[in-house]
């Protein structure tokens, strides 16, 4: 039988009965909506994850810190080195060095302590944090109030909203284009001792200094968040304004036992690499420095690791719907089977072999499988749409951003619809050999 001559007969055959035929297809149609809601629902919160986590400089940034640093970070790649092994320095000749290395293009040092603010007049506790340039680029100033630092030299301030609801709890945003006042305790240099033949300074005294900042903005989060020994940041200032103010370290007392109190030691460095590509090259010629070097690509193997768990009970669920389905298309073609027995003995007394009838029933379970899978593709994307929107409409309710939490890529579209296809041909098989098993003179004898 010829293949154009095979699909005529099986598209009058499925309009013969068009309501049987067309529930058959809804459900299909049901269960191929339902794997592509869920799919989508996975991918695009995969999607959501990494591009925040890309546009947070999370993924082109190291951390480096010294191998005799305390336990927790980067211990079990970086074990601290041998008694007879001096360990390497952290200081600003070795800030230089990893400067220099090809494709970086930013090494910064996580500035941050504790200081006291005076504004309208008050005193706040709080704690300062230094915040690099190419941080602007970063996810957490997306939905800021105001705008970014002027310049890397401005003396300007960005507050973290609850502190800033803290110097004015009815108008915070209010703050913006308003003066306060940094009082923190810098790090100052003694004179060199008269009796020794050392010209270096003796150490250094701590004085307590103030600080104008105008400020400039509102963030939400923490953008300057890292391995800070004072915990979340509060107010924000340029990265180079924090250098320059040389406040007192937490490191400080462990400098002033060193041979060279006066050259800076950094508790850690954050290398900022020109692509994430290109951060493993890095950390492990940083490594090789002897240094410990950390960087979140380490920890990316286990965040796909969870989502691809995640994606499989999504599509699990999923094909439920699709597994029902299947079970309603073995019922049309048995049922068909019942209701064509004497069409079947006649095209068997024609000439048709057992494999053009089985061909037959093929065909009629592809297209119900085809078409099912066409409609649940589009209602699915439509769920998708509709689930975007009414996240975006709850968190515009709230003063939130909008995000995507669904997508369909076209791949999802194509492997749907193969996948409806492969379950309604699967599901047609024990039909189709049935069909094809039917005793011609047994059937022409059928009613």
């Amino acid at each position: 039988m010829k293949s154009r001559d095979m699909a005529e007969l099986a598209l009058r055959n499925l309009r013969e009965s068009v309501l049987r035929n067309t529930l058959t297809t809804l459900g299909i149609a049901v269960g191929i909506t339902s794997l592509v809601a869920l799919a989508s629902l996975g991918v695009g919160l995969q999607n959501l994850a990494t591009d925040r986590l890309s546009r947070s400089g999370l993924f082109d940034a190291i951390y480096v810190a010294p191998k005799t640093r305390t336990p927790g970070f980067g211990r079990e790649q970086n074990p601290a080195p041998a008694p007879d092994t001096p360990p390497v320095p952290l200081d600003t000749d070795a800030r230089q060095k990893l400067s220099q290395l090809p494709n970086v293009v930013d090494v910064y040092p996580d500035i941050r302590f504790p200081t006291e603010i005076h504004f309208d007049g008050k005193p706040y506790q709080t704690v300062v944090a230094g915040v690099a340039a190419l941080d602007k680029t970063e996810g957490a100033f997306d939905s800021m109030k105001g705008s970014f630092f002027s310049s890397a030299t401005a003396d300007e301030a960005i507050l973290q909203i609850d502190f800033a609801r803290q110097l004015n709890p009815q108008q915070p945003n209010a703050l913006i284009g308003k003066d306060l006042t940094l009082r923190y305790a810098e790090r100052q240099p003694l004179p060199p001792d008269p009796g020794s033949k050392d010209s270096a300074p003796a150490g250094f005294s701590i004085v307590p200094k103030d600080e104008s900042l105008h400020i400039v903005g509102i963030v939400e989060t923490d953008p300057a968040g890292g391995f800070g020994p004072y915990g979340r940041g509060r107010l924000f200032i340029p990265m180079q304004v924090a250098e320059k103010l040389r406040a007192a370290q937490a490191n400080d007392l462990r400098d002033l036992l060193r041979d060279t109190p006066n050259k800076p030691n950094y508790e850690s460095l954050t290398v900022r690499v020109s692509g994430a590509t290109k951060v493993k090259d890095v950390e492990a010629t940083i490594k090789n420095m002897g240094f410990a070097a950390y960087s979140l690509l380490d920890a990316t193997q286990a965040l796909q690791q969870v989502f691809a768990v995640f994606d499989i009970f999504l599509l699990i669920f999923g094909s439920l719907a699709l597994v029902v389905a299947s079970l309603g298309v073995i019922n049309t073609l048995v049922m068909a089977i019942l209701e064509r027995r004497r069409e079947i003995g006649i095209l068997k007394a024609l000439g048709a072999a057992d494999r053009d009838v089985s061909r037959l029933f093929f065909v009629e379970a592809g297209a119900m499988g085809l078409l099912g899978g066409i409609l649940g593709v589009f209602i699915g994307f439509l769920i998708s749409r509709a689930i975007n929107f009414g996240t975006n409409i709850y968190l515009a309710g709230r003063d939130l951003p909008a995000i995507t939490v669904t997508a369909v890529p076209w791949w999802m579209v194509g492997v749907a619809i193969a996948f409806s296809v492969v379950v309604s041909l699967a599901a047609g098989m024990y039909p189709a050999s049935r069909a094809a098993r039917l005793d011609p003179v047994e059937a022409l004898r059928y009613e």
